[in-house]
Protein backbone atom coordinates (compact mmCIF):
# COMPACT_ATOMS: atom_id res chain seq x y z
CA UNK A 1 0.00 0.00 0.00
CA UNK A 2 1.33 3.43 -0.98
CA UNK A 3 1.11 6.36 1.42
CA UNK A 4 -0.65 9.44 0.06
CA UNK A 5 1.64 12.49 -0.13
CA UNK A 6 0.90 15.05 2.56
CA UNK A 7 0.22 18.74 1.86
CA UNK A 8 3.82 19.76 2.61
CA UNK A 9 5.19 17.27 0.09
CA UNK A 10 2.77 18.52 -2.58
CA UNK A 11 3.76 22.14 -1.89
CA UNK A 12 7.47 21.32 -2.16
CA UNK A 13 6.87 19.56 -5.47
CA UNK A 14 4.96 22.55 -6.80
CA UNK A 15 7.72 24.97 -5.79
CA UNK A 16 10.36 22.74 -7.40
CA UNK A 17 8.39 22.75 -10.64
CA UNK A 18 8.14 26.51 -10.65
CA UNK A 19 11.86 26.90 -10.07
CA UNK A 20 12.62 24.57 -12.99
CA UNK A 21 10.52 26.64 -15.38
CA UNK A 22 12.53 29.80 -14.60
CA UNK A 23 11.33 33.24 -13.50
CA UNK A 24 7.79 34.04 -14.58
CA UNK A 25 7.47 37.53 -13.12
CA UNK A 26 5.00 39.57 -15.19
CA UNK A 27 5.97 43.24 -15.39
CA UNK A 28 3.35 45.94 -15.95
CA UNK A 29 4.77 47.70 -18.98
CA UNK A 30 3.70 50.74 -21.02
CA UNK A 31 1.33 50.44 -23.96
CA UNK A 32 3.13 50.01 -27.28
CA UNK A 33 2.96 52.12 -30.44
CA UNK A 34 5.67 51.58 -33.06
CA UNK A 35 5.51 55.18 -34.35
CA UNK A 36 7.54 58.36 -33.78
CA UNK A 37 6.90 59.38 -30.17
CA UNK A 38 5.83 55.85 -29.31
CA UNK A 39 7.27 52.87 -27.43
CA UNK A 40 8.18 49.36 -28.53
CA UNK A 41 8.93 46.33 -26.36
CA UNK A 42 11.49 44.00 -27.89
CA UNK A 43 12.25 40.44 -26.71
CA UNK A 44 15.95 39.85 -26.04
CA UNK A 45 15.91 36.19 -24.95
CA UNK A 46 15.46 34.10 -21.79
CA UNK A 47 16.25 35.77 -18.47
CA UNK A 48 18.60 32.97 -17.42
CA UNK A 49 21.75 35.09 -17.72
CA UNK A 50 22.89 38.56 -16.66
CA UNK A 51 20.78 41.50 -17.76
CA UNK A 52 21.95 42.60 -21.24
CA UNK A 53 23.18 46.13 -21.96
CA UNK A 54 21.23 47.63 -24.88
CA UNK A 55 21.63 50.85 -26.88
CA UNK A 56 19.40 52.54 -29.45
CA UNK A 57 20.73 55.56 -31.35
CA UNK A 58 23.75 55.39 -28.99
CA UNK A 59 21.45 55.87 -25.96
CA UNK A 60 21.16 53.30 -23.16
CA UNK A 61 17.80 51.49 -23.18
CA UNK A 62 15.66 50.19 -20.31
CA UNK A 63 15.70 46.39 -19.92
CA UNK A 64 13.20 44.56 -17.71
CA UNK A 65 12.47 40.96 -16.79
CA UNK A 66 9.03 39.85 -17.91
CA UNK A 67 7.53 36.34 -18.05
CA UNK A 68 10.96 34.71 -17.99
CA UNK A 69 12.33 36.95 -20.75
CA UNK A 70 14.57 40.00 -20.93
CA UNK A 71 12.72 42.75 -22.76
CA UNK A 72 13.91 46.14 -24.00
CA UNK A 73 11.49 49.04 -23.44
CA UNK A 74 12.43 51.49 -26.18
CA UNK A 75 11.34 55.10 -26.66
CA UNK A 76 11.14 56.25 -30.31
CA UNK A 77 12.09 59.91 -30.98
CA UNK A 78 9.54 62.12 -32.74
CA UNK A 79 12.06 62.72 -35.55
CA UNK A 80 12.37 59.00 -36.42
CA UNK A 81 11.73 58.01 -40.04
CA UNK A 82 9.60 54.97 -40.83
CA UNK A 83 11.38 51.68 -41.50
CA UNK A 84 13.77 49.28 -39.80
CA UNK A 85 15.44 50.33 -36.54
CA UNK A 86 18.30 48.59 -34.74
CA UNK A 87 19.11 47.78 -31.12
CA UNK A 88 22.75 47.09 -30.30
CA UNK A 89 23.35 44.57 -27.52
CA UNK A 90 26.72 44.40 -25.79
CA UNK A 91 28.55 41.15 -26.54
CA UNK A 92 26.44 40.29 -29.58
CA UNK A 93 27.52 40.83 -33.17
CA UNK A 94 24.00 40.76 -34.53
CA UNK A 95 21.65 43.66 -33.79
CA UNK A 96 17.98 43.18 -32.89
CA UNK A 97 15.61 44.95 -35.27
CA UNK A 98 12.12 46.42 -35.09
CA UNK A 99 9.93 48.38 -37.49
CA UNK A 100 8.58 51.93 -37.10
CA UNK A 101 5.48 53.10 -38.98
CA UNK A 102 4.59 56.65 -40.02
CA UNK A 103 2.22 58.79 -37.97
CA UNK A 104 0.80 62.17 -38.91
CA UNK A 105 0.06 64.37 -35.93
CA UNK A 106 -2.44 67.22 -35.99
CA UNK A 107 -1.50 70.92 -36.17
CA UNK A 108 -1.99 73.58 -33.51
CA UNK A 109 -1.71 77.34 -33.98
CA UNK A 110 -1.18 79.52 -30.91
CA UNK A 111 -0.88 83.27 -30.40
CA UNK A 112 1.78 84.30 -27.87
CA UNK A 113 1.38 87.86 -26.57
CA UNK A 114 4.98 88.12 -25.32
CA UNK A 115 6.77 88.24 -28.68
CA UNK A 116 10.16 87.61 -27.04
CA UNK A 117 8.92 84.11 -26.20
CA UNK A 118 8.61 83.50 -29.96
CA UNK A 119 11.57 85.54 -31.24
CA UNK A 120 14.04 85.92 -28.35
CA UNK A 121 16.53 88.79 -28.37
CA UNK A 122 20.31 88.41 -28.16
CA UNK A 123 20.42 88.25 -24.35
CA UNK A 124 17.52 85.79 -24.32
CA UNK A 125 19.35 83.52 -26.76
CA UNK A 126 22.44 83.53 -24.55
CA UNK A 127 20.28 82.40 -21.64
CA UNK A 128 18.49 79.78 -23.75
CA UNK A 129 21.78 78.26 -24.96
CA UNK A 130 23.02 78.07 -21.40
CA UNK A 131 19.83 76.35 -20.24
CA UNK A 132 19.73 73.86 -23.11
CA UNK A 133 22.65 71.81 -21.81
CA UNK A 134 21.15 71.63 -18.34
CA UNK A 135 17.78 70.48 -19.68
CA UNK A 136 19.37 67.91 -22.00
CA UNK A 137 21.51 66.57 -19.15
CA UNK A 138 18.41 65.99 -17.02
CA UNK A 139 16.48 64.29 -19.82
CA UNK A 140 19.44 62.01 -20.66
CA UNK A 141 20.02 60.98 -17.06
CA UNK A 142 20.58 57.27 -16.45
CA UNK A 143 20.19 55.53 -13.11
CA UNK A 144 20.51 51.74 -13.15
CA UNK A 145 17.97 49.93 -10.95
CA UNK A 146 16.36 46.50 -10.99
CA UNK A 147 12.72 47.56 -11.24
CA UNK A 148 11.03 50.65 -12.67
CA UNK A 149 7.42 51.74 -12.14
CA UNK A 150 5.93 52.28 -15.60
CA UNK A 151 2.26 52.66 -14.71
CA UNK A 152 1.58 56.29 -13.81
CA UNK A 153 -1.09 58.28 -12.07
CA UNK A 154 -2.10 61.62 -13.62
CA UNK A 155 0.08 64.43 -12.18
CA UNK A 156 -2.71 67.02 -12.09
CA UNK A 157 -6.49 67.11 -12.39
CA UNK A 158 -7.63 69.30 -15.25
CA UNK A 159 -8.49 69.47 -18.95
CA UNK A 160 -6.24 68.08 -21.66
CA UNK A 161 -5.66 71.26 -23.65
CA UNK A 162 -2.90 70.03 -26.00
CA UNK A 163 -2.19 66.37 -26.75
CA UNK A 164 1.19 64.93 -27.62
CA UNK A 165 2.93 65.32 -30.98
CA UNK A 166 1.12 68.40 -32.33
CA UNK A 167 2.89 70.25 -35.13
CA UNK A 168 2.93 73.68 -33.55
CA UNK A 169 2.87 77.22 -34.91
CA UNK A 170 3.52 80.18 -32.60
CA UNK A 171 2.28 83.45 -34.12
CA UNK A 172 2.15 81.63 -37.50
CA UNK A 173 5.80 80.53 -37.18
CA UNK A 174 6.52 76.76 -37.25
CA UNK A 175 8.20 75.28 -34.19
CA UNK A 176 9.18 71.79 -32.97
CA UNK A 177 6.40 69.22 -32.39
CA UNK A 178 4.73 69.23 -28.98
CA UNK A 179 6.89 66.84 -26.95
CA UNK A 180 4.48 66.35 -24.03
CA UNK A 181 0.88 67.01 -23.07
CA UNK A 182 -0.67 70.18 -21.66
CA UNK A 183 -3.20 69.91 -18.84
CA UNK A 184 -5.09 73.16 -18.17
CA UNK A 185 -6.00 73.79 -14.53
CA UNK A 186 -6.40 76.82 -12.23
CA UNK A 187 -3.19 78.40 -11.02
CA UNK A 188 -2.15 76.85 -7.71
CA UNK A 189 -3.62 73.40 -8.45
CA UNK A 190 -1.39 70.74 -6.84
CA UNK A 191 0.93 68.70 -9.08
CA UNK A 192 1.88 65.22 -7.83
CA UNK A 193 4.57 62.72 -8.77
CA UNK A 194 2.99 60.11 -11.10
CA UNK A 195 5.40 57.45 -9.81
CA UNK A 196 8.18 57.18 -7.25
CA UNK A 197 11.50 58.72 -8.18
CA UNK A 198 14.27 61.15 -7.35
CA UNK A 199 14.39 64.86 -8.18
CA UNK A 200 17.39 65.37 -10.45
CA UNK A 201 16.96 69.10 -11.15
CA UNK A 202 14.62 72.05 -10.82
CA UNK A 203 14.80 75.72 -11.73
CA UNK A 204 13.42 78.56 -13.83
CA UNK A 205 13.95 78.39 -17.60
CA UNK A 206 13.20 80.89 -20.40
CA UNK A 207 10.63 78.81 -22.30
CA UNK A 208 9.65 76.23 -19.66
CA UNK A 209 9.32 78.55 -16.66
CA UNK A 210 9.54 76.89 -13.25
CA UNK A 211 10.41 73.27 -13.99
CA UNK A 212 11.02 69.99 -12.14
CA UNK A 213 12.69 66.81 -13.46
CA UNK A 214 12.07 63.40 -11.82
CA UNK A 215 14.26 60.36 -12.47
CA UNK A 216 12.29 57.09 -12.26
CA UNK A 217 15.21 54.84 -13.22
CA UNK A 218 16.74 53.27 -16.34
CA UNK A 219 16.41 56.36 -18.52
CA UNK A 220 12.78 57.13 -17.63
CA UNK A 221 12.58 60.83 -16.74
CA UNK A 222 9.50 63.06 -16.38
CA UNK A 223 9.43 66.85 -16.75
CA UNK A 224 6.94 69.40 -15.32
CA UNK A 225 6.90 72.95 -16.74
CA UNK A 226 5.27 76.38 -16.21
CA UNK A 227 4.75 75.78 -12.48
CA UNK A 228 3.81 78.64 -10.14
CA UNK A 229 6.04 77.12 -7.48
CA UNK A 230 8.20 74.04 -6.89
CA UNK A 231 8.12 72.21 -3.55
CA UNK A 232 11.05 69.83 -4.06
CA UNK A 233 14.84 69.97 -4.25
CA UNK A 234 17.46 68.04 -6.26
CA UNK A 235 18.38 64.75 -4.61
CA UNK A 236 15.03 64.45 -2.85
CA UNK A 237 13.16 61.15 -3.19
CA UNK A 238 9.43 61.42 -3.84
CA UNK A 239 6.69 58.82 -3.53
CA UNK A 240 3.88 58.31 -6.02
CA UNK A 241 1.21 60.91 -5.24
CA UNK A 242 3.54 63.27 -3.35
CA UNK A 243 3.05 66.97 -4.14
CA UNK A 244 5.98 68.45 -6.10
CA UNK A 245 4.56 71.93 -6.79
CA UNK A 246 1.61 73.75 -8.33
CA UNK A 247 0.20 74.74 -11.73
CA UNK A 248 1.25 78.16 -13.00
CA UNK A 249 1.85 80.20 -16.14
CA UNK A 250 5.57 80.86 -16.08
CA UNK A 251 7.66 80.74 -19.26
CA UNK A 252 6.02 80.60 -22.72
CA UNK A 253 2.31 80.09 -22.08
CA UNK A 254 -1.15 81.22 -23.14
CA UNK A 255 -2.69 80.51 -19.72
CA UNK A 256 -2.21 78.42 -16.57
CA UNK A 257 -1.43 74.79 -17.32
CA UNK A 258 1.05 71.99 -16.73
CA UNK A 259 3.24 70.86 -19.59
CA UNK A 260 4.11 67.26 -18.72
CA UNK A 261 6.81 65.48 -20.68
CA UNK A 262 8.06 61.89 -20.51
CA UNK A 263 11.55 60.99 -21.74
CA UNK A 264 12.61 57.38 -22.31
CA UNK A 265 16.20 56.73 -23.46
CA UNK A 266 16.30 60.48 -24.25
CA UNK A 267 13.30 60.20 -26.60
CA UNK A 268 10.21 62.26 -25.86
CA UNK A 269 7.32 59.80 -25.85
CA UNK A 270 3.56 60.02 -25.46
CA UNK A 271 2.62 60.07 -21.73
CA UNK A 272 -0.71 58.41 -22.61
CA UNK A 273 1.15 55.13 -23.17
CA UNK A 274 1.80 54.87 -19.42
CA UNK A 275 -1.93 54.46 -18.65
CA UNK A 276 -4.48 51.74 -19.31
CA UNK A 277 -7.28 54.14 -20.33
CA UNK A 278 -5.85 57.64 -20.65
CA UNK A 279 -8.94 59.44 -21.99
CA UNK A 280 -11.12 58.29 -19.09
CA UNK A 281 -8.95 60.29 -16.66
CA UNK A 282 -10.26 63.64 -17.89
CA UNK A 283 -13.67 64.97 -16.83
CA UNK A 284 -13.94 67.04 -20.04
CA UNK A 285 -13.98 64.91 -23.23
CA UNK A 286 -10.80 65.11 -25.30
CA UNK A 287 -11.29 66.95 -28.58
CA UNK A 288 -9.15 66.49 -31.66
CA UNK A 289 -7.08 69.60 -32.43
CA UNK A 290 -7.34 70.74 -36.04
Amino acid sequence: MHNKPNKLTLLLCLLAGLLQTGPLFAAILPQTAAVPGGIVIVDLGPANAAVPTVHYNKKRVMVVQNNGQWQAVVGIPLTTKSGKQHLKIAGRQQSVNFQVSTKKYAEQKLIIKNKRKVNPNKDDMKRIRGERGRINSALRHWQQQATVETRFTLPVKGRLSSPFGLRRYFNEQPRKPHSGIDIAAPEGTAIIAPAAGRIIDNGNFFFNGNTVFIDHGQGLVTMYCHMSRTDVKPGQHVAQGEIIGAVGQTGRVTGPHLHWGVSLNDARVNPALFFDDFESLFAVPIKTVQ
